[in-house]
């Protein structure tokens, strides 16, 4: 079993549209926290720490797929539990699995890579193969 983190969010009505159900985006926005929670969870610093002691900017989302299963609403609470399905060489895929108690809300399949700026265009981001020492942290 891949190392596991667990994320809770409480609803709020501002997160919620006119019929009062969670505007979907909200989803994507909380699996963003559970994916920097994930790895501070492992030992990892915040991303403002590492850009500073290894260049390493963050985890920016390369891709996304979610499978919404039922609606959630405000005045509830919602866990996300997260993990890292596979470890390629620039890019990892992460999960996300969103539970209200026992009922499978929604999930989440994120492909990201580790990014450092580019050395010959600061404005631009480059993908650098995974790092050995943060992928044994974080299986």
């Amino acid at each position: 079993m891949p190392r596991t983190t667990l994320h809770t969010v409480d609803v709020h009505f501002g997160d919620c549209d006119p019929a009062g159900i969670v505007f979907f985006p909200n989803f994507s926005r909380w699996m963003d926290a559970a994916s920097l929670k994930f790895f501070m969870d492992c030992g990892l610093p915040p991303w403002r720490e590492l850009v500073k002691t290894r260049g390493i900017v963050g985890t920016p989302l390369l891709e996304i797929n979610t499978k919404f299963i039922k609606a959630v609403t405000y005045g509830e609470t919602i866990t996300i539990a997260t993990w890292i399905e596979e470890w390629r060489d620039k890019v990892f895929v992460q999960m996300h699995r969103v539970t209200r108690g026992d009922d499978l809300i929604c999930e989440g399949r994120e492909v990201r890579a580790f990014v450092k700026r580019d050395a010959d265009n600061p404005d631009r981001l480059r993908a650098i193969p995974v790092p050995d020492d943060i992928k044994a942290l974080c299986s």
